[in-house]
């Protein structure tokens, strides 16, 4: 499924948030994966986070243009997902369960035009939530909106709206969430002398408590198999991150917070291995 459109809802904003949130953690979490020719890939994960400790392992099968893929954790829990792409021309559908909860099925439509992008996903249960998101605009400038409604409580339990502007070095966006409570607004430049990175700048701003935070933000490519990125906002909160290719298919994630405002914590570190062989 390929388009040269606006894209999905979801996509309006997303390379400046994969610099300001995407790696950040003070998790451990170690990863072994493995692939063959007929399409299978296996994997399996240990994560500590907060002292505890948990783990799973999952394999996802490939053919033509469906993807069947399962993941069993140490909770029992077993989800299993399908996708298949142009099913009909230019759409994808996923379908989900999470067991043994089988009330947590659901099901997604995502539809991708030359000048819209559409989502709608349902629960597959009695009483269902309802999921729908629209974009129209071009690969240049996008308008979207996003809405869930629960036929459980007969109200809409969320809207948000977008806006992105995207020129050849740089874009920007607008993001109104929380049913109209907060806002943010992004700007992102590519820069050469960062060999391919980038530098972020985002304000948001939560109307019910006027409260506003400023928060700067950079890529670096420091050669062709490490990346940093770093982050830092107005309440002292300064976070790092460095991603370092081992080999063609293995990474090494090491990521570290900082409060600059209260020097008496320690910082917080965390590190995400994944290996392929």
């Amino acid at each position: 499924m390929s388009s040269k459109g606006p894209g999905l809802f979801s996509d309006i904003g997303k390379k400046s948030r994969d610099i300001l949130t995407k790696d950040y953690n003070s998790d451990q979490k170690l990863t072994i994966s493995s692939s063959t020719n007929s399409g299978l890939d296996l994997n399996s994960t240990l994560l500590k986070s907060r002292g505890l400790s948990s783990g799973d392992v999952a394999a996802q099968f490939k053919h033509n243009n469906k993807t069947l893929h399962f993941k069993v954790d140490t909770d029992s829990t077993v989800l299993t997902t399908f996708s298949a792409t142009d099913f009909v021309p230019s759409a994808k559908v996923l379908a989900s369960v999470r067991l043994p909860d089988y009330k947590s099925g659901k099901i997604e439509v995502q539809y991708l035009h030359d000048h819209a992008g559409f989502t709608a996903a349902v629960d597959l249960n009695r009483k269902p939530a309802i999921d729908f998101s629209a974009t129209i605009g071009t690969p240049g400038i996008a308008f979207g909106a996003e809405t869930s409604y629960s036929t459980l409580v007969g109200n809409f339990t969320k809207y948000n709206a977008g806006l992105c502007l995207k020129l050849p070095s740089s874009s920007a966006s607008v993001l109104l969430a929380d049913k109209g409570d907060s806002m943010k607004v992004s700007y992102l430049r590519d820069l050469e002398k960062l060999n391919g990175g980038a530098i972020v700048g985002e304000i948001s701003r939560r109307f019910s408590t006027n409260e506003n935070t400023l928060t700067v933000g950079c890529s670096y490519v420091v050669d062709p198999q490490t990346t940093v990125k770093a982050k830092l906002n107005n309440h002292g909160n300064l976070e790092a991150v460095l991603q370092h290719d081992l080999t063609h298919k293995s990474f090494l994630t090491i990521s570290g917070a900082f409060e600059t405002k209260a020097l008496e914590n320690s910082p917080k570190f965390g590190f995400s291995l994944l290996l392929k062989p």
